[in-house]
């Protein structure tokens, strides 16, 4: 009853409520932002339950950046000063509640991925897009990015296979202290696209 009716419920009140207090915030990062770089938002399609394409949307804390020929140069060498400092309070993330007023998204979850990496899941894995993706989950309270592709993907099954009311109040309770914290922030993370480890990592079996 709570993964089909009262998660969602409590989704949407949450985040509505959330969304209201913390918009002081929101519009003070989106002016700040829409000052510097003139584009406060920054907006991808990323696979949602039943592999359902949304738009997700975060602060932009990178800026667009090229090298000489055109390309995006590196994250590293993108993410600006402000971009640092809300990617390590994870402020970027406040226009997520949009997504989960709008019902794309939970507030707990497996991470909303890359299109791109839908061919790569193995069946087992499959399963995190049964559940609407979160604004935080398991894997992101077990290591967030210093974690690899495969344990981070275990972590999101076990959510799947254990989701319950009690699961996700404790994943909210150690997210906002790691938020708190500032904890098991990798700005910048040096880990290959999960289409590339996946394929590689096939290569390498046979």
């Amino acid at each position: 009853m709570y993964k089909t009716v009262f998660k969602r419920i409590i989704d949407f009140s949450a985040s509505l409520i959330g969304f209201i207090i913390l918009f002081p915030i929101f519009l003070i990062v989106t002016l700040i932002l829409l000052a510097t770089n003139g584009q406060p938002f920054f907006f991808q399609s990323r696979p949602g339950k039943n592999e359902k394409v949304f738009k997700i949307i975060k602060f932009k804390s990178m800026s667009d950046k090229k090298d000489k020929n055109g390309n995006l140069l590196p994250d590293a060498d993108r993410v600006t000063t402000l971009g640092t400092f809300i990617r390590k309070f994870s402020l970027d993330e406040i226009p997520q509640l949009l997504n989960v007023i709008k019902g794309d998204m939970s507030l707990i979850g497996p991470r909303p991925l890359l299109v791109r990496y839908l061919p790569y899941y193995t069946k087992e894995e499959q399963l995190r897009h049964t559940v609407r993706p979160g604004i935080t989950g398991l894997a992101q309270v077990s290591g967030r990015n210093s974690i690899g592709w495969d344990d981070k993907l275990a972590k999101d099954i076990e959510y799947v296979e254990n989701l319950s009311f009690k699961s996700d109040v404790k994943i909210l309770l150690k997210t906002v202290q790691k938020v708190v914290k500032g904890s098991d922030i990798v700005l910048s993370p040096d880990v290959l696209d999960f289409n590339v480890y996946r394929a590689s990592k096939k290569q390498r079996d046979l």
